[in-house]
This record gives C-alpha cells, structure tokens and sequence, in this order.
C-alpha cells in the first residue's frame, strides 16, 4: 500500500467500477449496517509477528513511518544492532548490549529497521516539534532527564541493500532536564515549546525549549492529587484548550491552568466513581473540536487501593465501566457519565476521522503494574460521541486474538487504520508464561474500512496551498474524488494530530474539524472541489504536522499531511 496520490491508479479503479455505478444509482448500503449498540464490525491483521522490540511507545510522523521504543534496562531485546552502530554501554544489567531497544516502521512497506537509543527510555514522554521532529523526554536510569530528538527523513533513495535510504535515527541533546522525568505528560503549546508535566515525585513542570537559564516551575495540585502508596496521579491527562489554557487531569481532579501566568484558571469537579490515572490508569480524550467549545472524556480505571491488592495480595479488582465527559467551556461543568459494556483498565481511546472514539487494549481486572491485572478486554469499543440516545453510543467490535495489557500502545494511521503494539507485563521478556511480552503488530480496520464502502471512499488528489502549508484563518481548496457520481452523502474534513501513545495515553491526540466554504464542487464526471477554512487560532490547533481527511458520510480515505504555520 502506499500513502502517495496516482492519479493513474484512481482513474483505473474509477473505470473499474464506472458500469457497475451507472447501472444503478441508488442509495448505498447504510452505514455501520448493526448500529450503534449493536455487536460485531472491524478487521484485524497481524502485520509482522515479531519486530524485535515490544511497543511500549509509539509515534506516527510526517513520513508515515512510526518511531517504536521499549525500555533499555531489562537485558536484550530479540533484535540485533546492525554492524557499525555503538552497542551500549551504559546500562547496569548488561554490560555490553548491542541488541536495538527502538525501531522504525515504514508503514507503506510493513517493513522495521533498529535505531540506536543510548539511554533508558522506560515509561518516558513525547511530543512532535512544529518541524516535525519527535522530543522525547525522560525515563530511568541514566535516561531520567535526556532530551532525545528524532527527525524523519524526506529524501530517500534506493540504496544497495534495497531500503528507501532512510539512515534518520536519535540523537540525544547533551543539555538535560532539569529533573527527572519518570511517568510525566508532554504537550505541544500555541508558541511550538513543549511543556512536560509531573512524573514520580515530581510536582512541578518545565519546558522544551528550556528557558535561559533553565527554570522549574511548581505545581502543587500535582502534589495534591497524589495517593499515599498508589500515587494515581502518574501520566497526568494533558490537553490543550481552545483558550490557550492546559486542561490538566490528575487522579480524579481537573484544573485548567495559565501556564503563561503560572496560575489555576479553574478547579472543575472531581470525576465521579474510579481513579483515572497510572497504576490505576484509564484513558482520555479531547472530543473533535468544532469553533471555540471543549469537551474532555474519560474512560476506565480502576477503584483505590485497586494496586495495593493486586501487587501485594494478589486480588484483582474489577476495573472501571465509567466514561465521563465534561464540557469544559461550559460556565458550570460537570461530569456526565456513561457505563460501558464493560469493564476496562489500560485502554487506549484513540479519536477516528469520522469523529468516533475507538477504545483499545487492556485488562477487565487489576492496575497497571508488573503482572498485576487479568483479563483481557479484546474486544475494541466504538463510541459515538454525537448519538443523543446514550444507550446506543457504545458498539462493540469483533476481538483480537492478543491480549494487550501493560505496555501496550495504539495510534492512528494515514490510511484510517489502528496500528497495535507492545504489552510487556513482566519486569523482563517472557514467552512461556501467562499473558506473555508481545513483539508483535497488528492493525484493527474500523468498519468504515470494509470493502463494501470502497466506491464512497474519498481519494485527496491536491491541497491547494504552498508545499501543502496552510495559515491560521485562511481558506484553501482540496481536490479529491470518490467512485460515485453523485456524492451520496455530507464531505467533513478533519485534521488530526498523530499522537504520542504510551501507557494508555495519546499524547498531543487532537481533531479540528474545518468548516465547509460554499458546498462542494463538482468539477469531473467522479472529482470535487472542497474549499474549507483553517483553524482560527493557535490555541484551536498548536502549528505543526497534521493528517488531513477528507469523510465522505462516515467513509474517511486516506490522509494527506499538511503543516499549519503562521
């Protein structure tokens, strides 16, 4: 699969189809034909069955490929190190480890290769530099205040041993943070600088660029939200709001926060039911932005002292079957809860480009924590935000076959899919006992990806704009076409930044929806014309490296990448 527009290729599929579309033109099939409530829909594909390396944290960037990254201070991982690259030699386990602990996917080839990370990056933080460079922050060890960079490659070649040329790998900065930084949060803000936040003992944040000289800022609702011997507050939930304050989410309390003034804009009410952080760990969005309103949800977890029974006593506690959501410009939030269909801990809730919310992964019992939950959830969620009745919000989907527990992570790819990784929920690699280290990847196809909604799907043939950049407020055209003459049903378009996923968690995950400009056009017998406004402001959308996609009725094609800038 490639992720490049053919014309060539969309005018042979065009033809292919063109007899069968002007024998009829009837309404197409509906939609997600058991509905919402209903049970079953989705596809599942084991991309490679061993990559070497499990997915404890995982990146999309701008070249479709992910950056994949375990931990270094277990021993060796099951891939190898390429001749010519420096072994480690820093780590207290092993003396001399020439194993990869990192690798990078080509997504377009299903294709990995090993990248050298000195440092301990176990249970670290990330975040997507406006240039498109991963800063990745933290860890353990001799890892626990690195800045780490990645920068993908744009050029590439065919080289010798048959590769694209690709030779990007990591690069760490020799400044440090300022503290360790073990379970903290990365965000991107509105002037590109990173904030990280919190992490095990530390109340406090700071910034990357870091300012001269380098400063520590304290947060004492951290502090304050921590549980004496289960903390709960690890892996705060960070997201940006669309009045340039940080919603910040730590056990069960929320604030937004000026983090220009260093002071707490609002304290909103505590979430009824669970805790909601690491080791009690659910999960949580930023629901698809439409103008200046914010809605936060909220998803599993797991009851106090749920950690303390199942690392010591070896009790395993049900998980959360709560969702709340809280819209956080209204002038007195509060929470409205939902129940799942069933219980869940260490799930990862990943927005669609139809707006929808895929919940993934985890446990129905136990925490986050070395072999401390049972269980496992296989089969995916599909919630439906815009549903008014609740009852028939939640959908769920065919299972996996893999249990993913701790240490698993998932992202959202250029195509629409879900790529699936990691769960590692022993202190080293382990294949012969229960719930064994997963190397494996797998992608979930959400049911709009099925074969019978291939004739709605969009194809993007251009963006309109210099080098596919577009500026704040501006409008811009895309051209696209879709197998159909005419189009059946409403074109939306959504940006959506690819996140930082770990430890159940999406990092900087955020959809703008941008508004439609005078209908759509049609300018061929099978193409359009959409012109749509981007966002207003860099509150609404940090600049950066965003996929953009086109949704026909709820059938999204794959993305094109485009930068907002100034």
């Amino acid at each position: 699969m490639t992720f490049k527009n053919h014309i060539s290729l969309t005018l042979f599929y065009l033809l292919s189809v063109f007899s069968l579309l002007t024998q009829s033109q009837t309404a197409p099939p509906p939609l997600y034909a058991v509905g919402p409530g209903g049970n079953g829909g989705g596809r599942w594909a084991v991309l490679q069955k061993s990559i070497g390396v499990s997915a404890m944290h995982m990146q999309l960037l701008r070249n479709n490929k992910v950056v994949i990254f375990d931990r270094t201070d277990f021993g060796t991982s099951n891939l190898s190190l390429p001749t010519g690259k420096s072994c480690r030699r820093n780590d207290a386990v092993v003396k001399l480890d020439c194993s990869a602990h990192s690798v990078l996917y080509d997504v377009a080839s299903n294709t990995y290769r090993p990248l050298t990370v000195q440092t301990d990056v176990w249970c670290s933080s990330g975040a997507v530099h406006p240039d498109g460079t991963l800063v990745q922050t933290g860890g353990y060890n001799t890892g626990d205040r690195k800045i780490r960079l990645f920068t993908p490659s744009t050029t590439t070649y065919a080289a010798v041993d048959g590769s694209d040329g690709d030779d990007s790998d990591w690069v760490e900065l020799p400044a440090d943070l300022k503290v360790r930084r073990w379970y903290a949060t990365n965000h991107i803000l509105p002037d590109g600088r990173v904030i990280v936040v919190g992490g095990r003992k530390q109340f406090n944040y700071e910034f990357f660029p870091q300012n001269t000289p380098p400063e520590l800022f304290s947060l004492p609702f951290l502090n304050s939200t921590s549980d004496r011997f289960e903390e709960n507050n690890l892996y705060p939930f960070l997201h940006l709001l669309p009045d340039g304050t940080l919603f910040i989410f730590a056990n069960r309390r929320s604030i937004s926060f000026d983090f220009t003034k260093k002071r707490i804009v609002k304290e909103f009410p505590a979430i009824p039911g669970e805790k909601r952080n690491y080791p009690s760990t659910g999960s949580s969005v930023l629901l698809p932005l439409r103008g200046r309103e914010a809605e936060v949800m909220i998803c599993g977890g797991a009851p106090n002292f749920a950690f303390y029974k199942s690392e010591k006593l070896r009790i395993f506690v049900e998980g959360s079957r709560t969702c709340g959501r809280l819209r956080v410009s209204d002038f007195n939030p509060k929470w409205v809860m939902e129940r799942m269909p069933m219980s869940r801990v260490m799930s990862d809730m990943i927005l669609l480009p139809t707006g929808d919310v895929l919940i993934i992964n985890g446990a129905s019992k136990g925490t986050a924590g070395w072999e401390d939950a049972v269980d496992p959830v296989l089969n995916p969620i599909l919630y439906y935000p815009t549903q008014p009745v609740h009852s028939k919000r939640f959908r769920v989907m065919n299972p996996s076959a893999i249990p993913r527990l701790y240490h698993s992570s998932a992202i959202l790819l250029p195509d629409g899919r879900i790529l699936v990784g990691g769960s590692n929920p022993h202190v080293k690699y382990n294949f012969t006992t229960f719930y064994p280290t997963e190397l494996s990847l797998e992608a979930f196809s959400p049911p709009y990806m099925g074969p019978e909604y291939s004739y709605l799907r969009p194809t993007i043939v251009s963006v309109e704009a210099m080098n596919n950049v577009i500026l704040y407020g501006h409008k811009f055209s895309i051209k696209f076409v879709v197998a159909c003459n005419p189009l059946y049903r409403e074109i939306t378009v959504a940006l959506i930044a690819p996140s930082f996923a770990t430890h159940s968690f999406g990092m900087n995950q955020r959809l703008v929806y941008l508004d439609v400009v005078g209908g759509v056009q049609q300018v061929t017998a099978f193409g359009y014309k959409v012109n749509v406004v981007a966002p207003p402001t860099k509150n609404v959308a940090p600049p950066g490296y965003y996929m953009l996609f086109v949704v026909h009725g709820g059938i999204p094609g794959e993305c094109a990448w485009i930068k907002i800038d100034n």
